[in-house]
């Protein structure tokens, strides 16, 4: 387990991290101000993991161990920690946000576990704006002139890499939960999430695999891969730091739902139309391997309504992979149905719906008004009036 201990130093004498992540990080004020407090215990909690690499064999710490904390450190959205703020904070919760923090850098660390695992079943080569880490694997062992296909080695490396950054997850929680009277029902939250996004995670390979192209599997994929994930679990485990009203669980998991739908068919469009500049990661490839996402299943569905054959041929699911020129043809069939526009038509009634639905846990103003914030901010969704109020 990843020892965060109380004391300065542990029986050999070497200095060790402080449970409160060594440094008195208070009571944030915002959403914001705890994204910055976690990205503060981060840097401590993988000071502390990497001591502990070094310990156990300095080559593993390197090339695994190093990777993981370089990917956390570049950071990323952190929508996850600050939905945490915001669940916690509309279910009551006041004083000391240590184990809100701590529950958010755990976050953190299980989305560099999900990030790498993925690029790995997607080969995508890039990722917060720098080489996926099974791609930065295979090309040490280019550099070092290693014996076997490096393409191999950098995707059995970086499944390690995940699993250390999930290993590093689990052991804060688990901490975080022992320290806890509200323990329990944070550690059920969280071993839920984590089947979660397993289950998502397969239903999305298995999808590519049968050549499944149903809207309904494709809103099932999202919601079990991305939607729990990133918005309604992470309002629950700030709940559950808190003696939540059942009613007010119940807001705050229909308030997740929707925005994390949002979320998720978001970033549907910007894996077909982002720039990669500013996505940080390729806008191709979710077409390119003609993976179901809710934008193709609805691009489909209207393909074939409308008697487009050419639109419904190109834009058939299945595992096998498009060349560019099948790419842009794509494009093209996802604007001439109208599925863009209908998914950002979605996107807005979700955005809305999950704002309205938090409005109704009885969160302060202000907190509220964060909330509608971060969800403008994950669907890309101005909301305007008692919606961009709230």
């Amino acid at each position: 387990m990843l020892q965060l201990r109380t004391t300065t130093a542990d029986a050999g004498g070497r200095a060790t991290v402080p449970r409160t992540g060594g440094t008195d990080h208070g009571r944030p004020r915002s959403a914001l101000d705890a994204v910055r407090h976690v990205e503060a215990l981060l840097d401590e909690v993988l000071d502390a993991a990497m001591r502990q690499a070094e310990d156990l064999d300095p080559v593993f710490a390197r090339d695994v161990a190093g990777r993981v904390g370089a990917l956390v450190r570049r950071g990323g959205k952190r929508l996850r920690t600050a939905f945490v703020w915001c669940g916690w904070r509309a279910a009551g919760g006041a004083g000391d946000a240590t184990a809100v923090l701590r529950t958010g850098a755990a976050l953190e660390l299980l989305q560099a576990c999900a990030l790498m695992h993925d690029d790995v079943m997607d080969g995508s080569p890039l990722r917060r704006g720098a080489p996926a880490v099974h791609v930065d694997l295979a090309r040490m062992h280019r550099a070092a002139r290693m014996a076997g296909a490096p393409e191999s080695f950098g995707a059995a490396a970086a499944v390690l890499a995940g699993d250390l950054a999930l290993a590093w997850a689990d052991d804060l929680l688990t901490e975080t939960a022992l320290q806890s009277p509200y323990g329990t029902r944070l550690h059920g939250e969280w071993r839920a999430m984590r089947g979660e996004m397993v289950a998502g995670q397969y239903r999305d390979l298995h999808a590519q695999a049968t050549g499944e192209g149903g809207v309904d599997e494709a809103v099932s994929i999202a919601t079990l891969k991305s939607a729990l994930y990133s918005v309604e679990r992470p309002l629950a485990l700030g709940a559950a730091l808190t003696a939540a009203e059942p009613q007010t669980l119940e807001a705050l998991r229909r308030a997740g739902r929707c925005a994390g739908l949002a979320f998720q068919f978001r970033d549907d469009l910007l894996g077909a139309f982002g720039d990669p500049a500013v996505t940080g990661k390729p806008a191709d490839d979710d077409l390119r391997g003609r993976k179901l996402t809710c934008l193709l299943a609805v691009a489909l569905r209207l393909a074939e309504a409308s008697g487009d054959a050419e639109a419904a041929e190109v834009l058939a699911p299945g595992p096998r992979p498009g060349p560019d020129a099948d790419v842009a043809r794509m494009r093209a069939a996802l604007e001439r149905t109208g599925a863009r526009a209908v998914m950002e038509a979605r996107i807005a009634e979700l955005a809305a719906a999950g704002v309205e639905h938090f409005a109704r846990t009885g969160a302060p103003e202000a907190v509220r008004r964060e909330f509608a914030a971060l969800v403008r901010r994950a669907s890309g969704v101005p909301l305007t009036g008692a919606e961009g109020e709230a």
